[in-house]
């Protein structure tokens, strides 16, 4: 439950976009893009967005009001602990929910809903921080959510029961799902563990938006849409408050209107406003930066290991190392829901999302980094650089861990039959699910282990050498997890994918 006392009270699930003050929305011409400035102390997230919050270095002493803006949740043992881990991935869930709160947001949402996942993105940081990948998950997707464990009020745990078959926003608020619930269907949905989420509502879009001057957007055409109240001429604009929050929930103006279209004008949205906190015009000015990161923090809703401004500077720390143009934006590949004779809902695309999860799985940039790129080379090289035992000398354990049934049996008899692995043994179905296949071995065994990884083509990331030396006919244990798909096809993922992608420092006009 949200933490009170000295902070002010969560009130419930936050946010749907990202935003700022309810004053009125001015339109001007686009301003020239600006430069930006390294100095960055906190970066938060917010309706679909990712909230750049500067503060001056003489600005500490304002740590304790903006501590008393935040709202936290407690999740369980849920996420990372520790804020971040050094050298591996890190994963935030940006959750942007249809809550009403705010002057003149009564016709906004669900009348007395606690608030649904209505935005929805992952974002994944690459381990060298050089990239970071932002995807889009549809509010209409369908799909499984879950059993989660919840803290109530009093201190006690109570478990919601998972369902079937269902919408992804009911992952939160509906049935009393907190966003622990939503963190463990993306785990689900994704095989990616998420270490913290950041949760805004509708008047976050308002009040950000307008704390930092209003946000730049383009569109290709005309829009008069009555149902967000979205009324702009083609071209480019500047939109804040009660325009900024009509901008990010058209979907009407878009020409399928579809909720996918107005997720791609929310991306933009974003892309935007990332630039403009990053901007000198921002960061050079105390005034805006108070009122940036006054509203941030009040918007915000975090889960309790980065409840305060120097656990979210430890955070920023890892984020702002990533430069703009590497971050990308993209949504989960999806098809029309085929159960549906009129097709409302969508359902996960069977062919381009393993892959682009995969890519995020195995930690490969959707950008041209060419730090990332040499350095997954190198790792890539240096695991399999050194002597490979000969397939006769191969011992290897195989258990199943993943979603393909009798996939241990399928590999042994691949391993024996094509490869030549005849001390290669089914052990059956594995303890538990795993995201990722594995391979387990000892430093003496390294070059078994080198031998195995290039006939199965395994990816630098499933390798677990050991400490001890293997002692006597020990095998090594290989565990396939969801990533295998089939003996003989390599786990190792694509490099690319054909989908949609946006960069976040390149401005595109809604169509």
């Amino acid at each position: 439950m949200p933490r009170q006392g000295g902070r002010r009270a969560a009130q419930g699930a936050r946010g749907q976009e990202a935003a700022a003050a309810d004053t009125g929305a001015g339109r001007r011409k686009r301003k020239a893009p600006k430069a930006r400035r390294k100095k960055v102390l906190l970066w938060t997230g917010g309706v679909m967005a990712f909230l750049l919050v500067a503060v001056s270095a003489g600005g500490y002493w304002l740590y304790q009001h903006f501590n008393g803006n935040l709202s936290s949740v407690d999740i369980g043992d849920r996420g990372n602990k520790d804020v971040v881990t050094a050298n591996a991935p890190l994963n935030i869930l940006i959750i942007g929910t249809d809550k009403r709160t705010g002057k003149g947001n009564e016709g906004y949402g669900d009348k007395g809903s606690t608030g649904h996942a209505d935005t929805n993105i992952l974002f994944h940081v690459s381990e060298d921080r050089t990239n970071a990948t932002a995807m889009s998950i549809p509010r209409d997707l369908i799909t499984n959510i879950p059993d989660c464990k919840t803290k109530q009020a009093d201190g006690s745990e109570k478990t919601i029961p998972g369902t079937q078959n269902v919408r992804f926003n009911t992952s939160l608020g509906q049935d009393g799902r907190d966003p622990g619930c939503t963190m463990d269907t993306v785990k689900e949905l994704t095989g990616l563990s998420v270490d913290h989420f950041m949760m805004v509502d509708f008047n976050a879009v308002k009040t950000l938006s307008t704390a930092v001057g209003g946000v730049d957007i383009c569109l290709a055409h005309a829009v008069n849409d009555d149902k967000s109240h979205l009324n702009l001429p083609a071209g480019p604009h500047n939109v804040q408050g009660e325009e900024a929050l009509a901008f990010v929930r058209t979907r009407h103006a878009y020409a399928n209107g579809s909720d996918l279209d107005r997720i791609k004008g929310q991306q933009q949205f974003i892309g935007s406003m990332v630039r403009e906190m990053k901007s000198n015009d921002t960061l050079t000015s105390p005034k805006k930066l108070y009122k940036l990161a006054d509203a941030a923090t009040k918007a915000l809703t975090v889960d309790s290991a980065i409840d305060s401004v120097p656990k979210l500077t430890t955070l920023a720390k890892e984020l702002t190392k990533i430069e703009t143009k590497n971050i990308t934006f993209v949504t989960l590949p999806v098809i029309d829901n085929p159960a549906e004779p009129k097709p409302i809902t969508v359902v996960v695309d069977p062919v381009k999302a393993p892959q682009l999860l995969s890519m995020m799985q195995e930690d490969t940039s959707l950008t041209e980094v060419a730090a990332q790129k040499k350095a997954a080379k190198s790792k890539q090289d240096a695991l399999l650089k050194g002597t490979k035992a000969a397939a006769a000398d191969v011992r290897v354990d195989v258990y199943n861990g993943g979603e393909v049934p009798g996939g241990a049996q399928q590999t042994v008899s691949w391993l024996q039959n094509d490869k030549g692995v005849l001390k290669s043994t089914n052990k059956a179905n594995a303890p538990a699910k795993a995201a990722k296949t594995t391979l387990e071995y000892a430093p003496n065994q390294a070059d078994q282990a080198r031998a195995l990884a290039e006939m199965m083509g395994l990816p630098a990331t499933a390798m677990k050498p050991g400490t001890k030396d293997a002692v006597g006919l020990q095998a090594m244990v290989l565990t396939l997890g969801a990533d295998f798909k089939g003996a003989g096809t390599p786990i190792t993922g694509p490099t690319k994918i054909d989908i949609p992608k946006a960069s976040a420092d390149k401005e595109v006009c809604a169509k």
